[in-house]
């Protein structure tokens, strides 16, 4: 089976801070391969949270390599080295200018077109960003939810994003309209 590369896949990547769980290292993994992606990037993981482990490892489902290039960081300055545009995911909504999933990833498919390359940060499951990542990010986005229920999934926001990215890439290539 032949894979579809697009400029996209080599110019962002995807920044877990603080990961907890082994087995959301491993299905972001997942996430990022089935969507063309392969820069994982964990800023100071737990000590469970890493590719070796084995439940990261069976989450990650024939997407082992991904899990096991991903890098590690000890700060979110060394993670995002390099990158022109950071952007957040948050789920808090009281925070002014956010943009949705599919809004970041046309912003984010827009300015890969023009060199440049992008990092998208997620949280700590139980925690999310600290203000402070928040704050130095250059864009913000939230994936819209009707449910009280305030986040999704690390592995789940982590597909929806690349999903998004991917489809905004696709039609970029195609000149199709938003």
């Amino acid at each position: 089976m032949s894979r579809l590369e697009l400029p996209i896949h080599r110019s962002v990547s995807f920044v877990l801070v603080r990961p907890h769980y082994p087995e959301n290292v491993g299905a972001c993994a997942r996430a990022l391969k089935t969507m063309g992606f392969s820069d994982l990037v964990l800023v100071k993981p737990s000590r469970l949270a890493v590719p070796e482990h084995e439940m990261a490892f069976k989450m990650a489902v024939r997407s082992w390599d991904v899990l096991h290039a991903a890098r590690r960081t000890e700060t979110l300055e060394q993670a995002v080295h390099g990158v022109d545009l950071v952007v957040a995911t948050s789920s808090h909504r009281g925070i002014s200018g956010v943009l949705t999933a599919r809004q970041a990833a046309r912003e984010i498919v827009r300015r890969s077109a023009g060199g440049e390359r992008s990092a998208v940060l997620f949280g700590n499951e139980k925690t999310g960003l600290a203000a402070e990542e928040l704050s130095g990010a250059g864009l913000c986005l939230r994936i819209p939810m009707v449910a009280d229920q305030p986040s999704i999934n690390l592995a789940q926001a982590v597909q929806l994003v690349a999903y998004e990215l991917f489809i905004a890439a696709l039609e970029a290539r195609s000149g199709a309209a938003p």
